[in-house]
Order: structure tokens, then C-alpha cells, then sequence
């Protein structure tokens, strides 16, 4: 754990580097998915598609700050609007998570990557066998952490190791198995998608509303899930990459990335498990954040400020030893949290004690207020923001878009993504 009350660790705790991917789905000017090719160069390294080809993915530089991230992420989604208004046949954004209105699978076409690439659509075909196209309509927003490279060196030199790749390795893989258990309250916070068009559960229904219950339909059972729930060994990195690989060796995934679990650790550089053994951990990934349709950007910049807060937060508690019963009980407290009535449902912590997850979620964010007493008024101000969404639901992302998007879901949204384009 970072030793947070040492003054030379405690003064560096927010020095962080961010890095966001966005997703988003481009639909013509009557609002149906686009079946044009990704019109933008192979070779931008900030735009680029995800597993279908009318689905752009926004990938920022690596940020020191939210603030930053999330003002990068504006400024290339402004680049792919202004490129899309510009096209033989106009094009928007879709700003939900939820798809628009699919008339088949066609309106779904896998992402075309070619000649050294191809594989990547291989990949994706298979991924679409597997699971549906459908499912992989979804949109959603991965958010990527590091601490500081100051901080790190300084905590560092506190923790009596010898290595400081194994002390990263160490701190890395602490916070990742506190992260599944404690991860949802960002999916609690940040879902903003519980309407969806009809046609996505029944072929040829147009322009109706569907309410299933869920705040964050991909985050729910509904959503991005494999069909078993993985056991991991967070003992060493060695042995982390090892338990993801035996799901590969063992037929269950074609692939680690086909691993659909909201934390994951990355190395620099290539991302793969032989490359994550050997060189060890460099970031953590998030990837239970949706679309905001409430903000331009499609993320609000107290979410992304609140996740490195609970990271700071995690990393400086006492190691947390999950056993297998434990990680199954943290991947439905992560679908748990995705339901729009947070208190109809409850979670497991993994003390084996049963909580309504809105007065979960407010215990955490006491708790937080408390460690981050004299940081100050930013920092309480973005806890506030957050804990009011557990004290009443109204405040919730979900709870405002139904009001303002619900009875015409297809059609608000198609207005709203006109909106946000002529905004630029």
C-alpha cells in the first residue's frame, strides 16, 4: 500500500498520468447506423475503430491530469464531428452507450483492417460468433492510470524492496484485486444508459422505447460479460498472466482480450501476456465508464477525477486477499451495480457481509471523505457530486436521461447527436 502519511509520498499522492478511449457509433442523418467505411487515415493514432467499422474509438495522449484528459477527448471528438458534417452523405455521433434503432446484423459490420492488420478483423469475427453482433453495439469509455513516476520512486523508497519494477508489479496488483472489489461504485456513478430502441431485442420493432430495469445495460448481466466468471492469482505478475492465460490454453477465450473483466493490468509497450510477465505492470485499466449524453465530451471530468481518487484511496488500504468465492461475488456486485434502483439490490463485500448498495455506496464515500479531509475543495467537492447519487436517485445519470430522453429515445437522440455537432 502507498505510505500516504510519509510527508515526501503524501505531498506527490495526485501526481498521475490518464489516458481515455472513447467509443462512439456513427449514424446517418436518419439516425440508423452507418454502413461507410471508417473515414479516417489508418494512421491516426487518436482515432481509430473498435470492433465495428461504423464505430469510431477516440484514444488520447497519455495526461497528467483529468482536466486534460477529458479536454483532449473534446478536442478529437470535435475533429471527427467536424469530419463527419463534412461527408458526400452527413453523419453524426451517437452520444449513448445503447445503440440507436438495428434493423439486422448488417447494420453491424465488423471493423475491416487489412494487409498486417487483418488479423484484428479475424479477431472480431469470431468475437461476433461467439457473442452476437448486437452485444457489440455497445459504447462505452475505458479509463487508464498510472501514479506519478515522482510518487511511485518516493513510496518507493519507503517500502524497504530492492526492486522497483517488483514493488510496481506488487502495488499494481494489490490495487487491481481491491479495484474488483470495490470498482463498482464507478459503474454505480457513471452509468448513464438504462434506455435502449426495441429493435435491439426484437428484429423489425422501431422507434420504441425499451426500459429493462438497468442504469448501464452494457455494464448489467446484458451487457459485456463473459459466460463464466474468472478466478485470478494476483500473488505476482508471472502468476496473473498465467491464470488469464489458462482460459486461452483451455478453449474457454480465443484470446486475453477477450477477457470481458472491468479491471485489467497492461505493460508498456505491447499489450500481451508474454510482455506483461516480462516487463511487469506499467497501468491499470477501468472499463466500466459509459457515455455521458449530459456533457459535449461524453464524460464528465468529476467521474474521471473521482476515479483516480478512489484509486489513491485503494492503493493506500491494506492489501485485500480475495479468495475464489470472493472474485465471483465482485463480478455480480459490478452487474449489481448497473441496475437502475440501487436500493432493490444488494452486494457482497468480501467480509461476507450484505449491504443495499446505495448505503454501500454512501459508507465508501464517507470513508473517502475522511482520507481526503484536508486535500482540499475540489477534492470534497467531487465527493459530494458523487455521493448525492446514492442519496437520491434522482441525481443519477440514469434517472435524467430517462426524463429528458425517455418516450422517443431513437428520435431525442438523433436530434441530440445534430445538437452536438452544430455546437462546434
Amino acid at each position: 500500500m502507498l505510505h500516504y502519511q510519509v510527508e515526501s509520498v503524501k505531498s506527490l499522492l495526485f501526481q498521475c498520468n490518464i489516458g481515455l478511449e472513447k467509443e462512439s457509433l456513427r449514424v446517418d442523418s436518419q439516425g440508423r447506423m452507418a454502413r461507410t467505411r471508417h473515414p479516417f487515415s489508418e494512421d491516426d493514432p487518436h482515432i481509430t475503430r473498435d470492433f465495428c467499422e461504423n464505430q469510431t474509438e477516440v484514444n488520447t495522449s497519455v495526461c497528467s491530469s483529468a482536466e486534460e484528459a477529458v479536454a483532449e477527448v473534446a478536442r478529437h471528438t470535435a475533429t471527427i464531428q467536424r469530419a463527419l458534417a463534412q461527408l458526400p452523405e452527413r453523419e453524426y455521433l451517437w452520444p449513448f452507450s445503447n445503440p440507436p434503432y438495428i434493423e439486422d446484423e448488417d447494420d453491424i459490420p465488423v471493423a475491416v483492417f487489412e494487409g498486417a492488420r487483418a488479423s484484428k478483423t479475424t479477431y472480431r469475427e469470431r468475437l461476433a460468433d461467439n457473442y452476437g453482433k448486437y452485444k457489440m453495439a455497445f459504447s462505452g469509455i475505458h479509463f487508464n492510470f498510472s501514479f506519478g513516476e515522482e510518487l511511485l520512486r518516493a513510496d518507493f523508497r519507503e517500502s524497504g524492496e530492492s526492486d522497483f519494477q517488483e514493488y510496481k508489479n506488487r502495488l499494481y496488483l494489490e490495487l487491481a484485486e481491491k479495484a474488483i472489489a470495490y470498482g463498482w461504485v464507478i459503474t454505480a456513478v457513471t452509468a448513464a444508459s438504462p434506455l435502449m430502441d426495441a429493435s435491439f431485442f426484437t428484429r423489425g420493432r422501431k422507434d420504441e422505447d425499451a426500459f429493462v430495469g438497468m442504469g448501464s445495460v452494457r455494464c448489467s448481466e446484458l451487457g459485456y460479460w463473459n459466460h463464466f466468471a474468472p478466478i485470478l492469482n494476483y500473488e505476482d505478475i508471472v502468476s496473473y498472466a498465467a491464470s488469464i492465460r489458462r482460459y486461452v490454453d483451455d478453449g474457454i477465450i480465443s484470446a486475453p482480450t477477450e477477457l470481458y473483466y472491468p479491471i485489467r493490468l497492461k505493460p508498456r509497450g505491447q499489450n500481451n501476456l508474454e510482455t506483461l510477465a516480462r516487463e511487469g505492470v506499467d497501468h491499470i485499466e477501468l472499463r466500466m465508464f459509459d457515455l455521458n449524453p449530459l456533457v459535449a465530451a461524453g464524460i464528465d471530468e468529476r467521474d474521471v477525477f473521482f476515479a483516480q481518487l478512489l484509486l489513491i484511496f485503494l492503493a493506500s488500504t491494506p492489501r485485500l486477499k480475495l479468495s475464489a468465492r470472493a472474485q465471483v461475488m465482485a463480478v455480480h456486485n459490478f452487474k449489481n451495480a448497473a441496475r437502475y434502483d440501487l436500493g432493490s439490490v444488494k452486494i457482497l463485500l468480501p467480509n461476507d457481509s450484505a449491504y443495499v448498495l446505495s448505503a454501500a455506496g454512501r459508507t465508501i464515500l464517507g470513508q473517502m471523505k475522511k482520507f481526503f479531509a484536508d486535500a482540499g475543495a475540489r477534492v470534497l467537492e467531487t465527493l459530494s457530486f458523487q455521493e448525492e447519487k446514492f442519496v437520491n436517485p434522482s441525481a443519477r445519470y440514469p434517472s435524467v436521461v430517462r426524463r429528458l430522453y425517455g418516450d422517443g429515445f431513437w428520435r431525442k437522440g438523433l436530434q441530440l447527436a445534430k445538437e452536438r455537432q452544430a455546437e462546434l
